[in-house]
Order: structure tokens, then sequence, then C-alpha cells
């Protein structure tokens, strides 16, 4: 069988596709990098020019990934169009729809096994986390405009996130009672999240049919 030739240039991109491709079925843990070499016909030699070992393919997915991620609920929580409210409802929505359809690469950027990698590459106080950030942006622009409590936006916005990755959380690890819920649950928790960041008595533009039950509380 003829080999398939890489050129120099794209040959690092070709073992990040195959190792994203890896996780979409199979945990992070049971790929190697002979794997990569397997699948490209190359030598092991010429994944070290590209990744010294494991641990830097593992810090390579997680910026990428990240990337990824940040596409997913940044745009839709900074898209200025849309009311406040909407904006908060779809970056949550987003957000669940990422987890569940690439739960394997979620867990590696968000589970525990791999925290001492990220945190060299990435961290939620710098603009580098561009999904936090724009929840946290979103936050302050509620702040400004009087729909969002005054109080500290940087936590409101590990509140949300905190209750975001619970619900996903939920839903990859397969609790069947949960994941039976699906929308449901998320609206419902959208409400009960949103309640505890109103400010009290303000008028609210919103497109979403739920929310006119909890508009009438005080």
């Amino acid at each position: 069988m003829m080999k398939k030739e890489y050129h120099h240039g794209n040959l690092k991109e070709e073992f990040l596709r195959i190792a994203f491709e890896f996780i979409q079925t199979d945990d992070i843990d049971k790929l190697t990098l002979k794997i990569l070499s397997e699948k490209t016909n190359t030598s092991r030699s010429a994944i070290y020019r590209h990744f010294e070992n494991k641990d830097a393919l593992i810090a390579t997915m997680i910026e990428k990934g990240f990337d990824r991620f940040d596409d997913a609920v940044a745009p839709v929580l900074l898209d200025k169009e849309k009311p406040l409210v909407d904006r908060f409802y779809l970056g949550g929505k987003n957000y669940i729809a990422f987890a569940k359809s690439e739960p394997n690469l979620y867990r590696l950027l968000f589970g525990y096994k791999y925290s001492h990698i990220r945190e060299d590459i990435i961290s939620i106080k710098s603009d580098n986390c561009q999904g936090f950030h724009a929840l946290k942006k979103t936050i302050e622009e509620g702040q400004e405009s009087g729909i969002v409590k005054k109080e500290s936006a940087y936590n409101q916005a590990i509140i949300v996130w905190s209750s975001l990755h619970g619900l996903a959380s939920l839903f990859i690890n397969c609790f069947r009672d949960v994941s039976e819920l699906d929308d449901t649950l998320y609206d419902e928790m959208f409400q009960s999240l949103l309640a505890g960041l109103l400010a009290k008595r303000v008028q609210l533009l919103t497109s979403l049919p739920f929310m006119g039950k909890l508009l009438k509380r005080d």
C-alpha cells in the first residue's frame, strides 16, 4: 500500500485532526502517539518534531479545544443584536450542546485529571479565556443597563458557569433520569439563575416564550 504523503506544514494539523477524531468515541487515556503514527503512516520521529510527548499533544488539544468551546459560546453572548436575556439563554444552551456533542473533549477541558496542563495554558482571570470573559462582560453590560444586580460580576459569572457545568456533567455522565428531562430541565435552571441575577422590578425585552411566568414575579 502506498503511504500517504503529508507536507511538513500540515502534518501537525493532521495529527490534531486524528486526535480530536479519536476522542469523539474513545477516552483520551487510550490515545497514544503510536496511534497517530499508524494513522498517518509516519515515523515516531516525525511526531516528536511537533509533540515531544503525550503531554505536549494534550496541551495543544486543550488550547485548540478551548478555541472550539469559545467559538460555540462567546459570539452569541456578545451579539448585541439580540436582547440580553436571550443571549444568556442561548449561550447556556450552546454550552450544554457543546458538552453533549463532545463529551470527552469537554472532560479534557474542564476535568481535573489534566488541570495541571490546562492551568499553564489558560486562566479564567484573563481575556484568553474568551468564553468565560464573554459571560462576565455580558453580566457587566447587564449591570450597566440596570438589568443585573450590581454585585461582583466575576462571582456572578462563576455561579452561572458552575450551574452549567453541573448540568452538563450530569448529561454526559449518563444520569438517565436527568437526561430524560433535557431541555425542560435547562429552561427551569435558567429561570432560577436569572431570578438570582436580576435587579428588582426590571422590565425585560426577550423573545423567550417561557419567560412570562418569571417576569410576573416581584
